[in-house]
């Protein structure tokens, strides 16, 4: 019996956990689409998803068909492989490959860590999405232990590290942390700033981080169980916008 099932039994029955952290984040992005509804899936990637071997999840991610259109936008040219999309943009200096108004949701997952400058990066998600329209984020907690062992460890050596606890994560997905917003409270700040409606909470999912060590991973089960909400290693925010 693996890790998983020992301490979460439930993922016998689907292969994912009660506290699975993508299935709680998209089965909320779902929720908001339309079918007529342009998406922009900022930091698209390469869509590693894609070689999720739990159905349900990876179907979860992928937005594609469900919607009139995905763009997806990113720095990295490997990024247009991405199967998920249907139009790639590069993204070259500060503004945004888009036209003002022009979005109706934007998914942006596990990218906020990586900005260098949250405030243009509100200013241009308020520019380009639609009044009404929906910002959906998920991204590190700094005062959570996967945040607090980020800001320890050089970002040179991150690959390294993640090789380690993530055997399956290749290092053309690993980029350099600055964790600048990546608290509740910065979080509210910069919305509110930029004029959005909108929820701001954290989430602790099963420590999948430990999966390389059984001692570990229980340490990782009893935060996730006991630990107070304010150092849960993940912070989602869904906006609107006025």
């Amino acid at each position: 019996m693996n890790l998983l099932n020992r301490y979460y039994p439930e993922s016998k029955f689907g292969g994912f956990s009660k506290v699975d952290g993508t299935i709680a984040f998209y089965n909320r992005v779902n929720a908001l689409l339309e079918e007529n509804y342009t998406v922009l899936d900022y930091g698209c990637g390469r869509a590693e998803y894609q070689e999720d071997p739990v159905t349900y999840r990876r179907n979860l991610r992928i937005l594609s068909g469900k919607v009139k259109k995905v763009i997806g936008v990113d720095f990295d040219p490997i990024a247009a492989s991405n199967p998920y999309i249907d139009e790639f943009r590069i993204h070259k200096g500060h503004t945004w490959p888009l036209q003002d108004d022009e979005i109706d949701l934007c998914v942006c997952d596990w990218v906020l860590e990586h900005i260098q400058d949250p405030n243009k990066f509100f200013s241009e998600a308020q520019r380009v999405i639609k009044t009404g329209g929906y910002l959906c984020l998920r991204t590190t907690n700094s005062w959570g232990y996967v945040g607090i062992v980020t800001s320890l460890v050089p970002n040179k050596w991150h690959a390294k590290v993640l090789s380690y606890v993530q055997k399956d994560r290749k290092e053309e997905d690993v980029f350099p942390t600055f964790n600048k917003c990546n608290t509740t409270r910065k979080m509210r700040n910069f919305l509110d700033q930029h004029d959005f409606d909108y929820v701001v909470y954290t989430n602790q999912s099963e420590p999948s981080y430990f999966s390389f060590s059984a001692p570990l991973y229980y340490l990782g089960v009893f935060y996730q169980r006991f630990f107070p909400s304010f150092f849960y290693s993940t912070i989602y925010a869904f906006a609107r916008s006025k």
